[in-house]
């Protein structure tokens, strides 16, 4: 071999060597909504086991204006969002917003309550304090144990707008409020008689100890969901910096490919097209 191909070759190496470095060290921050979490959880261990040298940091939660301020800081590379969103404002700021899908609003209940339907007046009973046994219902003889989440929350948002009898209800001090959305699916799976406003998504990865309620007859499949026959729904979006790094590019380019709806759909949620 000449010394000028020997030159090539050691570019090549160096070159091959310095990707695969960079695909060792790939670590991508995300936090925001608690709401979204779970999706965002199940699509990063995806990623994880098709991409062994990536890190994927999930945070606890942040506001609707400390996961944006965290952003434009460079404290984290993706923001988790749901409801509510400025968009103007949000790319005036140089970031992008990324849909990932659609996910049903439920009533979960601990998966010791053998009912699965509820009415828009038995929700209202519940949280008003009328009904306080799960044997009004059908039920069991149980204690119902009702929880709620903050009223700034867009699962509360959701229920509140939608459940007409719940739009100026004023919530007993009896239900206890879970502050995080992962507050409410433990409390949902280790209580008997609980009920209280989740995702689908919080459903399916419950292993069985949450079940999800109709309401009123209407079931939260993905296809209601899409037809828009089941009306509690929140939406899941991703933001980033207008140009992410290469790291976040690859990994939303994973959640918009065939293997990342996958997993949205496995996780009880619609993916967004």
């Amino acid at each position: 071999m000449d010394h000028s191909s020997q030159r090539i070759l050691a570019c090549v190496v160096g070159a091959l060597w310095t990707i695969g470095a960079q695909a060792q060290t790939e670590k991508i921050t995300i936090d925001g909504s608690t709401g979204v979490t779970p999706l965002v959880e199940a699509l990063a261990q995806a990623y994880r086991d098709q991409n062994p040298g990536a890190t994927i940091d999930i945070g606890k939660g942040l506001g609707t204006k400390a996961r944006i301020q965290a952003l434009d800081e460079g404290k984290i590379d993706i923001a988790m969002a749901s409801h509510g969103l400025d968009v103007a404002g949000i790319k005036r700021q140089g970031m992008a917003i990324q849909e990932i899908g659609k996910v049903a609003v439920v009533f979960g209940v601990n998966a010791g309550v053998a009912i699965s339907d509820l009415t828009e007046n038995q929700i209202c009973a519940i949280y008003s304090g009328k009904a306080q046994n799960w044997k009004e219902f059908g039920g069991p003889d149980l204690a119902i144990v009702a929880l709620t989440r903050p009223e700034s929350e867009v699962d509360t948002e959701v229920v509140r707008d939608k459940v007409g009898c719940l739009k100026s209800l004023k919530i007993p001090e009896h239900v206890k409020v879970m502050p995080k959305a992962p507050d409410m699916a433990r409390e949902l799976a280790a209580t008997a008689g609980a009920v209280g406003m989740t995702t689908t998504t919080v459903v399916e990865q419950s292993q069985g100890r949450v079940k999800a309620l109709s309401l009123g007859g209407t079931v939260p499949t993905a296809q209601n969901v899409q037809n828009r026959k089941y009306v509690l729904t929140r939406d899941s979006f991703l933001v980033t910096k207008a140009a992410p790094v290469a790291g976040v590019t690859r990994f939303l380019d994973f959640v918009r490919s065939a293997g990342g709806e996958k997993v949205i759909m496995a996780n009880g949620a619609v993916p967004a097209r």
